[in-house]
Formats: C-alpha cells, structure tokens, sequence
C-alpha cells in the first residue's frame, strides 16, 4: 500500500494509490485507488465498478457524460469514501473471475479498515452497465468479509440468461461466460443477478435510462420486482428519456447526488 501526498495531479482526492489487493497466479496484479473524505472516521465507502461490456475500461475510467460531473468530489463531499476497482476483463479469464476479483477488493478493504479509517459495516457497491452488473452480484452473494450492505446499479445487465445475441460466440456475455448463454443456460442463471434474489439481499438503487438502447430500462424493472417479491427494499428511478451511460440528461450531478441521497437514508442509524 503507496500513500501519496501530495496526491497525483488531476486526482487531488486519491489518498491510497496503486493498492495491490489481488495477484491471481498467471495474471496481472489488481489494484484499487481510496478517495477519503476529510475528517477522522470511520468513513462509509462506496466500491466504484466500472463498466465496459467486461472488455475495457479500468478503475480510473467513469463514462465520458459522467466524468465532468465530480463523481468523486460529490460522494467525498457527502462523506464517503470511494475505492475504485479493479478487476479482469472477459479475454483475461472467465466469469466468476470478475467477481472474485470485486470480492477480493472488498476483503482488502475491510482487513484493513482500521489503518484506512473505514467502516466495515457501511459498505456499498456502486457500478455501471457490466460494473452494474458486478455490483449487483457483490450485493445478492457477499457475506462475511465480502459483505455488502447497500447496493446503487446503474443501468446494470441483470438477465444473461436471455441476453439479445444468444446464439452468437462474440457478444460480450458470451465472452464473459466463454461460451453463448444458450449453450451455458446454468451458468448463465447463475452470473445473473435476477436469478440470485434472495429474501437477506441488502437494499438496491436501480437508477437506468428509459431510452437505453444497449441494457433495457426493463432489466432494472424486472430486478426491482424481483427483490420487492422477496421483501428486500429496491428503489427504481428512471431517467426520462436517456440511454445508456445516461447519455440525453441534463443533470448528471442530480443522478450522483440521488445515489448518495439514496446510501444515507440505508447506513442512517449505522
């Protein structure tokens, strides 16, 4: 673990760079950067994960209509720490990789709590579209030191069983099951958080484009009534006319400011 200061130029909020949290054996170490808020602590952290089909981006990547809003700077604002992720992509390794590796991060985090000045009970998962995705799975199967405890998806692929696509070898799904899902329906099922609801779930966040043209806003609206069936809190907020990566709104800031809205009401009382 590197600290920094003062803080690399154009990140003036990283405090902890570069922190290596996994070396899976044959591939490259995996990193994460820990954005803190001022104050002693214990800080609630939101795991950023990011998006890009399972096949690019990074964790120093936000969507291009999100990045000149001050994703970090409004969550730190706020309060929360924000550890941005790491994980490999679909060409590296198969799925579950992806989420063993977000659950690996998570387990760092929360080893080193103390010296980090976190706390271990107010974690949540924030990510988008193929993040959203992780997120959501880090939510529905963490426990114990892979515990989630508030999850925000945006516009996140929730169903890969019946993915558009299916008998094609080179759609991102496929390549992150390494294979069609038509041909891995089991496995498919099991990698989608519509099929892993469960009744201990903890509270969501679906936040989706009404107009996404990649991820359908009805994947969000399924999960919702997936996990209210189940008595677990899921709040649903579409954004008028959008696509993906909420290309088309206007108040990208109102979005990230809602997320955090939507954490503080979950960890009040924490």
């Amino acid at each position: 673990m590197t600290e920094f200061w003062p803080p690399p130029a154009k990140r003036p909020t990283v405090t902890y760079a570069n922190c290596t949290v996994s070396a899976p054996t044959g591939f490259r170490p995996l990193h994460l950067d820990l954005h803190l808020p001022p104050g002693a602590g214990p800080f609630p952290v939101v795991l950023w994960v990011h998006g890009g089909g399972w096949q690019e981006g990074s964790r120093i990547a936000l969507p291009d209509p999100v990045a000149p809003f001050g994703f970090h700077e409004r969550l730190l604002a706020r309060g929360y720490a924000v550890a941005d992720v790491d994980y490999r992509l679909a060409l590296e390794a198969p799925y579950p990789a992806q989420l063993i590796d977000v659950q690996s991060a998570i387990r760092w985090l929360r080893h080193h709590r103390r010296e980090l000045r976190l706390d271990a009970g107010r974690f949540a998962a924030l990510g988008e579209s193929a993040g959203g995705h992780l997120a959501a799975m880090a939510g529905l199967v963490g426990e114990g030191d892979t515990a989630i405890q508030a999850v925000v998806n945006w516009y996140g692929v929730i169903d890969l069983v019946d993915s558009p696509g299916d008998p094609y070898p080179f759609t991102p799904p496929a390549l992150l099951l390494g294979g069609p899902p038509a041909e891995r329906r089991d496995l498919a099922a099991w990698a989608s958080p519509l099929h892993r609801v469960h009744a201990a779930a903890p509270p969501f966040l679906n936040m989706h484009g009404t107009n996404d043209q990649l991820v359908p806003f009805e994947e969000s609206v399924r999960l919702a009534e997936a996990l209210r069936a189940q008595g677990v809190r899921c709040d649903l907020h579409p954004v008028p006319d959008a696509d993906h990566c909420f290309v088309g709104c206007s108040d990208i800031g109102g979005l990230i400011e809602a997320s955090a809205d939507f954490l503080d009401d979950v960890f009040k009382g924490h």
